[in-house]
């Protein structure tokens, strides 16, 4: 998970505080005081955190507490709301242009992940949006940047317009907006060069870029894990040609969060998008609000359910619903679902959007072996298509057989079986009590979380 030595601090220490029935200034210093270091070890900037310190303190102190909250979760309240103001405050959207197509400059450090960046916000723009982006390849420096973007937009099954390494790439990106309008794409995404931001001359050639292509959003991409230098570079960046938005990558690492929480207060631009993993389909909006939540423990139900829907189409969940309630959920079933999960992410990620996660027993700081998933799928996959249907038929000799099949043992083979009926008549309780029920989700069951 992301920030997870700060979510550790944070949540420790505002645990010491959410119960408390009456809170003293004395109480609110020493909270002050735990969250000021916690801050500072995760390298946010130390005048970031001297100010989200006063104003925290400023609020928590002394102040009217609301009748449905103690005075302790009146403080947390209060942290959380600082917390997200930080980030941003609300969800900042991409633009959407007058008139098409909508033009994007990707511009950063080189290594920062732009050319892999720029295939993932096509793809999220195809997918949420309903868009058809061009990507555009304006690195002509680096060796080999032209054919990285090409091959991306093999994977993606979408154009790239790029002149070689010959061309300049002002001419590029200025062709580039031409093509787009005849091919009538309603996104250009220009992939330009990595370049240290003291280097004036390749700083000239963006803002020239600029002046041609009157880009619509001018995105700063920013390894997560540099920390404190990320901040630095977006200052600079931002100086010298006003960036609209910043796209952090690597946030799914082993960072510690302070570049997410100093560059909107050092640059006064939003961040806009986080890069969650390797794959072309995880590059998710940023959303302060709910960072916030899951940074101290809270939860995150609406990503939880964004991920959930995008995986489940509304006649699968209707088709679920129907095999749960008529007890023939199948082995098959089971499989489609565990791939669906897992192709939401890491399974500790989506176990730390679930609300209290963090206070539950077996829950808390949780390590889910993928290789015993690995094994499931391999077990129920050594099963002919009528054990699938029907495991009563699994005798001895079959489970042998399947144990074999898998490479797990007859105990494994035996378990699987006996929590997978125990599983079926569990869903269908569930399902026979929620009977009449309505809503976003509805039918969408992961019966192994």
């Amino acid at each position: 998970m992301a920030f997870e030595g700060l979510a550790d601090r944070l949540q420790n220490t505002i645990k010491k505080i959410t119960g408390k029935g009456k809170v003293s200034e004395k109480d609110v210093n020493e909270m002050a005081r735990e969250v000021r270091l916690a801050l500072l070890e995760a390298d946010v900037n130390f005048r970031v955190v001297r100010d989200f310190i006063d104003k925290v303190k400023e609020r928590a102190v002394g102040q009217e507490v609301m009748e449905s909250l103690t005075p302790g979760q009146q403080v947390v309240k209060v942290v959380k709301e600082e917390l997200t103001e930080l980030m941003g405050g609300e969800h900042s959207k991409i633009a959407v242009a007058d008139r098409s197509p909508t033009v994007i400059m990707m511009v950063g450090l080189q290594g920062a992940g732009k050319t892999t960046t720029t295939g993932k916000l096509a793809n999220l723009l195809r997918k949420d949006h309903n868009r058809s982006p061009l990507l555009v390849a304006c690195d002509v420096y680096r060796p080999a940047a032209v054919d990285q973007l090409q091959r991306l937009g093999k994977q993606l099954d979408m154009p790239v317009f790029d002149m070689g390494t010959e061309a300049k790439p002002v001419e590029i990106a200025e062709k580039a907006i031409e093509y787009a309008k005849e091919e009538h794409r309603d996104y250009v995404i220009i992939d330009t060069a990595g370049r240290l931001h003291v280097d004036s001359d390749l700083m000239d050639e963006l803002t020239k870029i600029y002046e041609v292509t009157k880009a619509d959003e001018i995105f700063l991409v920013v390894d997560a894990m540099t920390g404190q230098d990320a901040v630095n570079v977006a200052e600079s960046f931002n100086e010298q040609l006003d960036i609209t938005g910043v796209v952090l990558t690597k946030l799914d690492g082993d960072t510690r969060g302070g570049a997410a929480l100093s560059i909107k207060a050092v640059t006064d631009k939003p961040i806009k998008f986080a890069g969650v993993g390797e794959k072309l389909d995880q590059l998710e909006a940023f959303h302060p609000e709910r960072m916030a939540s899951r940074i101290l423990g809270m939860g995150d139900v609406l990503t939880l359910i964004e991920k959930a829907e995008s995986q489940v189409d509304e006649k699968q969940a209707k088709e679920l619903e129907e095999k749960i309630r008529t007890m023939s959920f199948t082995f098959d079933d089971f499989l489609e679902q565990m791939g669906q999960v897992r192709n939401m992410g890491p399974l500790e990620d989506l176990i730390a959007m679930i609300p209290g996660a963090n206070r539950m027993k077996g829950l808390q700081n949780a390590q889910i072996d993928e290789s015993q998933l690995a094994q499931v799928e391999a077990i129920i996959q050594s099963m002919t298509k009528e054990e699938r249907v029907d495991p009563d038929i699994i005798n001895a000799s079959r489970r042998r057989r399947i144990a074999k099949g898998s490479g797990t043992s007859v105990p494994q083979v035996n378990r699987l079986i006996k929590q997978f009926n125990e599983m079926k008549k569990m869903m269908k309780q569930m399902t026979n009590m929620g009977k009449g029920k309505r809503g976003r989700g509805r039918g969408m069951n992961f019966p192994f979380l």
